[in-house]
């Protein structure tokens, strides 16, 4: 109704503005046809005069009605999305990010609960905002779930031989244990006693670089590692295998379908909520390693990829290491398209492999992996 009487009124408008123009044009054209060598104008008619009265009579009513319409359309849809009350109340004391103003249903049914009382279980809703940009999500005030019996015994070793199903809320999952997720995909990371013991110390082509080659790489040229960041890293396999070498590594994750993110907290391991987005939660210049797994690939934006390696260079310190993993795109633009974005870094080349990505995606498609270990200078 209000839609359709803000557009009626908006015609209005524009015939008696159209109508005032016209009847200038005339009065104008009138006076140059009929006085062309006049040094003075010549006086409006009477009849014109009242016309153009009366029109601009007309458009500074509908002006009023205009607004007046506008108005309680705006607090029609005001009162209809008034935010949560707590979602006001962070707004006062911590800054949103822009992106979640672009999504005010989602944003609102986030901050929808009850304070001091159990939080929604809406882990799909919060990953949907983050990855629409809404990152870091506003802080609320209520108390997160937990599973109903969690076990007490939880594994000391980052492979262990099983995984606790009970310390997983699995309402929102299609598999609801760690051996259904294993059964439809043994190489998700849900066995870390099975091709995860094994998948970063063997060598089985030249895409492969095991943790005790890189590891001698690092310490044959004067620059040991001691932390570093996985890049989408799953269920933190890389994190582990290097764990048992006393490299302490973080893991960006998402729960995208699968318990990645509770997987790696019960392998010890430490898991960032992150999308690749992201600018990576550390201070500049600490890690002595970035890898960047197979999620960091031609389906990300090329920009968004631009502003991803230079915030790996940002946290890189002089003589750290990126390592990008089975890195994946067509065949010709890695030539034209992603080694000169890569080689935009001024990185030492220590390892560059490339091969043809050989299951039924990489033969439609034409795709290559890339494996390649970069050092970053010393000093720029």
């Amino acid at each position: 109704m209000g839609m359709t009487m803000g557009m009626g009124l908006n015609l209005l408008l524009l015939m008696a503005m159209v109508a005032t123009n016209i009847l200038s044009l005339y009065h104008l054209s009138s006076t140059v046809i009929h006085s062309p060598k006049a040094p003075t104008p010549q006086p409006v008619p009477d009849h014109l005069l009242h016309q153009l009265h009366t029109i601009r009579s007309t458009i500074n009513h509908l002006t009023r009605l205009q607004h007046s319409s506008d108005s309680s359309s705006s607090s029609a849809a005001a009162a209809a999305a008034a935010p949560p009350p707590d979602l006001l109340l962070h707004a006062q004391l911590s800054p949103i990010a822009s992106s979640c103003h672009n999504h005010p249903d989602l944003l609102h049914q986030y901050m929808n609960y009850t304070p001091f009382s159990l939080c929604p279980y809406d882990p799909d809703l919060s990953e949907t905002l983050i990855l629409r940009g809404c990152h870091p999500l506003p802080r609320r005030r209520c108390f997160s779930r937990t599973p109903p019996k969690p076990s007490s015994s939880l594994p000391l070793h980052p492979f262990p031989s099983s995984l606790p199903d009970s310390n997983v809320i699995w309402s929102k999952y299609s598999c609801k244990s760690f051996s259904c997720l294993n059964h439809y995909n043994p190489a998700l990371g849900f066995d870390p006693s099975g091709h995860d013991s094994f998948r970063f110390s063997s060598y089985s082509s030249e895409l492969d670089l095991p943790v005790p080659q890189l590891l001698q790489i690092a310490k044959s040229s004067g620059s040991p590692l001691r932390l570093g960041i996985d890049i989408g890293g799953g269920t933190g396999s890389f994190a582990a295998a290097m764990k048992s070498h006393n490299v302490t590594v973080l893991t960006t994750t998402m729960n995208l379908g699968a318990p990645y993110s509770e997987a790696a907290a019960l392998r010890g391991l430490i898991p960032l909520h992150a999308p690749l987005q992201q600018r990576l939660p550390v201070f500049d210049g600490v890690a002595d390693l970035v890898r960047c797994s197979r999620a960091v690939n031609r389906w990300i934006p090329d920009t968004v990829l631009e502003f991803l390696l230079f915030d790996v260079d940002r946290v890189l310190r002089g003589g750290g290491y990126l390592w990008l993993d089975h890195f994946f795109s067509k065949g010709p633009d890695l030539e034209k398209k992603y080694k000169p974005l890569i080689g935009k870094l001024g990185y030492k080349k220590v390892k560059w492999a490339v091969a043809n990505k050989t299951d039924s995606s990489g033969i439609k498609n034409g795709e290559v992996f890339l494996t390649a270990l970069l050092q970053k200078p010393v000093s720029k």
